[in-house]
């Protein structure tokens, strides 16, 4: 049987592939005389195991050809095996390094898919319409807020390691550049909100709101003030701000307040921003039961247009099972049903019951207090052995409350705090009537049923941890909001606004990504889901987050990680060795991986 070769060299002649039989006929009538031996590697198929690699030669004895095995390559790598084809072709070898050199290196792949992300969103145009110094800086400045958040000092230092500087062109910018084009950007607000409620939002549809806080370093900031803190800073200055989203908690506005300010306070004006400045006229504001409260309904409907969604606080739900229009008898079959009640004319509630809600609540609270009635079963001990004799009611009292403060049981415990005495027990009524309430909420809502059914109002409610998921993001996981160093209110409120716009992008790249990350595909089982139930993820979420990896074998990631792992994509300028500092350079860039190459097609398919 006759194979064909797969390289033939001869003296100083090189013959393209040809048959055994022809080959040395064709070389004689090239010139005779040099024909001596071709040596040539051959590929022998060795049916259920992998081919063996052959070095031969062949020669002729008369007129026959024969052919002689001078080694066996199979061992060799496939790189090795092939510098000995070249070797063979007569071509010479020679060192990478001869050719050219390395001269800088910058990280590229995470720049890059930032980059598209921004182009696929047509986000340069959201920014501003016309090209500027003020809108390239802008742009680096939501990228660099992505990949790796820091003040703006230091961001003009790290993102030179990067391709971040030249493809936005601000590489000669520096902190003072970015502090002008925070102040320009903030003047933009009210414009660039509008076009993106224009994408966004819709007649009729759903409006999510809720606030949250920053701490802030420093005490200049007319905006920092004491209040209620989100972060679990007791103590320090913070500002409150607000995040409006739509119904998939994409963010279309944000708001920045002073840190004392209400949460109830700050509905009004989203509502009036919504209507006023986006030109929506009919809405639904969803907010939770602190944010919407009787005063703002009372309000609220007196605006045209405008619908609601937010829940009855425990007082309210307390007091309706003492009328017994709320028993829990009407959850033995369900959990959940509708009524209406005349203390909340023309509204609808939906009443639900989570059991398992209710077990943890009971038991979160029996540890609270048991763990508490320990502590306070010491300091009785230390008062009884006169450990405070001689003592007033004042140092006891001092006692007592550290240990009150720390379980925060204190409405269930009755004191007896007296010079030299004290004394305590756990209020089982108290207990008792407040764990009747565990795992019952109450959806309240001025839309009739031909608008959304009851199950579908829970749903809407429940959309608030999407905002919750936001403030994850913005504060503490990727862009990282806090702390606040800024001085003046404009800067405080450029720097929550820039935030903002980075989640944006980042929101964007989370859905694109989302089978390469530990994020549950299936969307489409929100919508018919059992409202009450604790959610669930899919068979397909959980795999990925017990085996680590995906379909193909490769590593599940975090949106962090993926970023990383992009940012190994290199861009390296190189030039010719030799020819001096003046020598012209050109780029190579890190060929993709599979993983990579798949990251880049996803954001290719983004849907804006």
């Amino acid at each position: 049987m006759v194979r064909t070769l797969d390289v033939v060299t001869i003296s100083s002649y090189n013959v393209p592939e040809v048959r055994m039989p022809r080959l040395f006929d064709v070389l004689t009538a090239v010139e005779p005389r040099c024909i001596m031996v071709v040596m040539y590697i051959d590929k022998v198929p060795n049916r259920h195991s992998p081919p063996a690699i052959l070095l031969r030669e062949s020669f002729r004895e008369g007129k026959k050809v024969r052919k002689r095995t001078l080694g066996n390559l199979s061992s060799l790598p496939p790189y090795q095996i092939e510098l000995i084809r070249h070797v063979l072709r007569g071509e010479r070898l020679t060192a990478v390094e001869d050719h050219f050199e390395i001269v800088a290196s910058f990280h590229h792949g995470h720049v890059d898919a930032v980059l598209r992300t921004m182009e696929r969103l047509g986000f340069a145009q959201l920014i501003a319409s016309a090209p500027s110094r003020e809108r390239d800086l802008v742009l680096g400045m939501v990228a660099a807020r992505i990949i790796e958040p820091d003040s703006k000092l230091a961001t003009t230092r790290w993102w030179h390691t990067t391709t971040l500087p030249a493809e936005f062109g601000v590489a000669d910018a520096d902190e003072d550049d970015l502090y002008d084009a925070m102040d320009w950007l903030l003047k933009r607000q009210p414009r660039i909100e509008a076009k993106l409620a224009a994408r966004h939002l819709k007649e009729g549809g759903l409006v999510l709101f809720d606030l949250t806080s920053s701490y802030f370093e420093g005490v200049t900031c007319p905006l920092a003030a004491l209040g209620k803190s989100r972060d679990g800073k007791k103590g320090t200055l913070q500002v409150n701000w607000g995040l409006l989203t739509d119904e998939r908690g994409r963010p279309v506005a944000v708001s920045v307040f002073k840190g004392n300010t209400g949460d109830p306070t700050t509905l009004l004006p989203q509502v009036r921003k919504v209507k006023d400045d986006f030109g929506i006229k009919t809405l639904v504001i969803v907010g939770d039961r602190g944010m919407i409260t009787q005063t703002q309904i009372d309000e609220i409907k007196g605006l045209d247009g405008v619908d609601w969604i937010t829940a009855l606080k425990s007082a309210g739900i307390k007091k309706l099972m003492e009328g017994e229009a709320l028993q829990m008898e009407l959850f033995d079959e369900r959990n959940l049903f509708e009524m209406t009640h005349p203390d909340y004319p023309g509204e609808r509630l939906v009443a639900c019951l989570n059991p398992e809600l209710r077990k943890l609540r009971g038991h979160k609270r029996r540890s609270l207090l048991d763990a508490t009635s320990r502590e306070l079963e010491k300091v009785r001990t230390m008062v009884q052995r006169g450990r405070f004799k001689g003592k007033d009611k004042a140092e006891i009292g001092v006692k007592v409350g550290k240990v009150i403060n720390k379980y925060k049981m204190a409405k269930h415990v009755v004191l007896d705090i007296r010079d030299g005495f004290f004394d305590f027990h756990v209020d089982e009524k108290k207990v008792e009537a407040e764990a009747a309430l565990d795992g019952i909420y109450v959806i309240r809502t001025s839309l009739d049923e031909g608008q959304a059914s009851a199950e579908d109002a829970v749903r809407h409610y429940k959309k608030l941890v999407l905002i919750e998921a936001a403030y994850r993001s913005l504060k503490t996981i990727d862009i990282k909001t806090r702390p606040i160093r800024h001085y003046t209110e404009d800067r405080v409120r450029a720097h929550i606004f820039l935030c903002m716009l980075a989640y944006y992008v980042e929101w964007h790249m989370r859905e694109a990504w989302r089978s390469l990350l530990f994020c549950d595909e299936d969307q489409e089982a929100k919508k018919t889901r059992d409202p009450v139930a604790p959610a669930k993820r899919s068979e397909a979420a959980l795999e990925k987050v017990h085996e680590k990896v995906l379909d193909d074998g490769t590593a599940v990631h975090s949106f962090q990680t993926l970023l990383k792992c992009l940012s190994a994509i290199v861009r390296n300028i190189c030039r010719v060795p030799r020819v001096g500092p003046d020598a012209p350079t050109f780029e190579v860039v890190t060929t993709p991986n599979a993983k990579q190459q798949r990251a880049y097609k996803l954001l290719e398919r983004l849907e804006v």
